[in-house]
Order: structure tokens, then C-alpha cells, then sequence
């Protein structure tokens, strides 16, 4: 998973608590990042609709739906596209004791141990939304959000 991903949920969870947009360079700012870096990760949440850019003198990024309705799974997806964590090569055909392809009907151990491990771990984190990071980081540090829209509307 890229670092992008980390980026993308810190600024939707950062989100949940504007009201009005919030300019891309005090996101960066905020998170210590490239303008650059997270004007991408934020153009990934954009194309997959989880976030809209606002134009004009106020411009910014908002969610585009509701905390509640955005996963984590969302996110990822968003960033790193959803193409499986591992993909089977199909290794045993190779080599000098290679099985043959035609005694490879099905997937081999291996290969059934991580689909069913990228199928729990997609569910993990189609089992949490932005909404759920944002009560979570509310009850860890409570006031954080309100700090930070605040920082977010300075200028």
C-alpha cells in the first residue's frame, strides 16, 4: 500500500470537520507535505468521487458524500486502484520439477491463503468509514477536529 493512502484518510477525516472548503495548500501545509505529493492523492479522491474541488477566491476540497458513506476501502481503492495486494505467477509451473499447466486446474495453496487474506483484509476496511476515523480520533483527542478547522480557515 502507498504512503499516498495515509495522506488521502488523514485529509478526508481532516474534512469531516469544514464546513467550507479546504484550500489544498493548508492541507499540505498541515500534514507537513508537498503541495505537489497531495495535490495527487487529492486528484485520486476527486476522479473516484469521494471528494469535489470547490473553484473560486474560497476554493478547496469537500466531501463529496457523507463520512459515513466514504470506507477506507474507498480510499485505498482510490489511490492504489483495486487491483489485488498479490497475484499469483504460478511459480510451481517453473523450474526443473515444474507441475504442468494442465495439472494446474486450481489455485495452489498459496494462492488460496492470500485471496482469502486480501478478501479479509478488503472487508476490514470496507467495515470502517471516514466517519468512523473521525468519532475515533474525536475520543482519542478530543477538540483535535475543531483545532484544525479553525487552523484550516486562517489565512
Amino acid at each position: 500500500m502507498s504512503g499516498g493512502v495515509e495522506w488521502a484518510l488523514h485529509c478526508c477525516v481532516v474534512l469531516t470537520s469544514v464546513d467550507e472548503p479546504a484550500p489544498a495548500a493548508r492541507l499540505a501545509q498541515l500534514h507537513d507535505v508537498s503541495p505537489s505529493y497531495l495535490a495527487k492523492q487529492l486528484q485520486a479522491l476527486s476522479g473516484a468521487g469521494l471528494i469535489r474541488s470547490v473553484q473560486g477566491k474560497a476554493g478547496g476540497y469537500i466531501l463529496a458524500r457523507s463520512p459515513g458513506s466514504i470506507t477506507v476501502l474507498d480510499v485505498v481503492e482510490a489511490v492504489d486502484g483495486p487491483a489485488p495486494a498479490f497475484v499469483c505467477t504460478e511459480i510451481r509451473q517453473r523450474g526443473p520439477l515444474a507441475t504442468p499447466p494442465e495439472a494446474c486446474t486450481t489455485p495452489c495453496a498459496i494462492a488460496r491463503t492470500m485471496a482469502g487474506a486480501e478478501q479479509a483484509w478488503r472487508e476490514a476496511l470496507r467495515s470502517v468509514s471516514i466517519a468512523d476515523l473521525a468519532s475515533d480520533v474525536g475520543s482519542t483527542n478530543p477538540g483535535a477536529l475543531a483545532g484544525i478547522s479553525t487552523w484550516l480557515r486562517q489565512v
